[in-house]
């Protein structure tokens, strides 16, 4: 594994976004930041803001210029429409935009994201669009850490232990599931480009009482990478058939296979 050295922020403007940032900044990244509106960000001066649209392919390859790090942390709330254009087009756009070179990812998600039957999931999609986004991902030939965070901001001062579980298995779609602050978020997803150990993972991110552990490589360490050429999460439920995926879905996963074995977007 090759630690990246640029890395893209897509969803730079959003709360754990700018959060991720700053926590790039801090470990010594060249961090350049997506924007809609250049004349209104406001970064550290050592971040470099580069004005695009994570919905168009063309507007996304400038962006990548020269990046070998990608961090996801979009997330739209405005309707199943909306939800796949943001969440899920966002990874789809690049990954395109990127034409086959490596870069190394960390994409934040949500826990409960395998649970396709819940009352949320079947009135916005939400999961069915970030989990899509996460297959995207695993098919893109591209190491990869893909961080299903717990509820932000619930945790109490004194419950700052992380811990990473695998197999989402929480149904409750409230802080029972797990709760985790905006800020660890952005250090997990940052912390993991540069570890080995973080390669190829899919975990569920929550807090518990006590402290923050210094070192997340232990952490990392323990889980099981997913396995080699699955489109889910080890020990993911089995509850969401290719086949009953829409076509253009279909589509963009062979196309980004394609991608990772050296074809063009078109082949």
């Amino acid at each position: 594994m090759t630690r990246p050295t640029r890395v893209l922020f897509i969803g730079s403007t959003g709360s754990i976004g700018r959060l991720a940032v700053g926590e790039a900044v801090e470990r010594g990244y060249h961090a350049r930041a997506l924007v809609r509106d250049a004349g209104r960000a406001c970064f550290d001066p050592r971040v470099e803001v580069v004005q695009g649209d994570l919905t168009d392919v063309e507007s996304l390859r400038g962006a990548l210029a020269g990046i070998d790090g990608v961090v996801f942390t979009m997330g739209a709330h405005d309707g199943p429409s909306m939800i796949e254009k943001v969440d899920y087009g966002a990874v789809r756009n690049t990954l395109i935009a990127l034409e086959g070179r490596r870069a190394r990812i960390a994409l934040m998600t949500a826990i409960g994201v395998t649970c396709m039957d819940s009352r949320y999931n079947l009135a916005s999609q939400a999961h069915d669009w970030k989990r899509r986004s996460e297959r995207l991902v695993r098919a893109s030939g591209n190491e990869y850490t893909i961080v299903r965070p717990g509820w932000f901001d619930y945790n109490d001062p004194g419950q700052q232990r992380l811990v990473f579980l695998q197999g989402d298995t929480h149904r409750y779609a409230d802080p029972r599931d797990g709760v985790i602050s905006r800020r660890q978020i952005a250090q997990v997803l940052v912390a993991s480009l540069g570890c080995e150990e973080a390669a190829n993972k899919t975990l569920e991110l929550v807090a518990e009482r006590g402290p923050m552990q210094p070192d997340l490589r232990p952490l990392f360490a323990a889980l099981d990478p997913d396995p080699a050429g699955s489109l889910d999460g080890v020990r993911d439920e089995d509850n969401f058939p290719l086949r009953s995926q829409p076509k253009r879905v279909i589509e963009d996963l062979r196309v980004i296979a394609s991608l990772a074995q050296g074809g063009t977007a078109a082949g």
